[in-house]
């Protein structure tokens, strides 16, 4: 799991519908591709349609809130999580269960003070390119763990990124003296941002 990255989205079309039988119904895009993002102002990224595909087929995947394993709120395997690639990205659809912290999560989305969705993943195919930083970021392959509601974004660029955009680096072009200490900037930035993430997510 140290491979784990996490991506934030404003979820589109995020809504609450009724089923057939009266229950609740959460539905939106937790992700768009080819939607060109900005990784914390040092690398650019974008999903590759079909990125999700074999981990579809195979992954046991779960719904929760805030990334919360005690929060499930749904599950590929049981049926109560539906996920597909469409012509937009990622569809998921959750039946929440009719726990009070479901309850509770509904009512936050219906008012809009929930409104962001993030996935957790493991990159299992990328590209890199561009002649100068930033430089774009393409997943083309991913392991599915979970697509969660989530009160606070997660700092959307990753050690487990530099690291991979260190590795493409070294293979394009010499090490030069700008490059150690830019590096080692980069990685400072991240550590602080994500420190102040941790400390949001623990007010929860």
């Amino acid at each position: 799991m140290n491979q784990l990255e996490k991506r934030t989205y404003d979820v589109d079309g995020y809504n609450i519908e009724l089923r057939t039988d009266g229950r609740p119904m959460i539905k939106g895009h937790a992700a768009v591709f080819n939607q060109v993002s900005d990784r914390g102002g040092w690398f650019l990224e974008k999903i590759a349609p079909g990125a999700f595909a074999e981990s579809l087929k195979s992954d046991d995947v779960r719904a929760t809130f805030n990334h919360d394993p005690n929060i499930v709120l749904g599950r590929n395997k049981a049926g109560t999580l539906r996920l597909l690639e469409d012509a937009r990205g990622l569809f998921a659809e959750i039946d929440p269960p009719e726990t009070q912290q479901a309850k509770d999560l509904l009512i936050s989305i219906e008012r809009g003070d929930i409104s962001q969705m993030s996935f957790a993943f493991e990159t299992l195919g990328e590209t890199w390119e561009g002649e100068k930083e930033p430089r774009l970021r393409t997943l083309t392959k991913v392991k599915l763990y979970d697509v969660s509601a989530v009160t606070y974004p997660f700092y959307e660029g990753t050690d487990v990124a530099v690291r991979s955009f260190d590795k493409w680096r070294a293979a394009q072009e010499p090490e030069t003296p700008e490059h150690p200490w830019r590096r080692e900037l980069l990685r400072r930035r991240i550590r602080i941002i994500d420190m102040a993430a941790g400390i949001n997510s623990r007010r929860l």
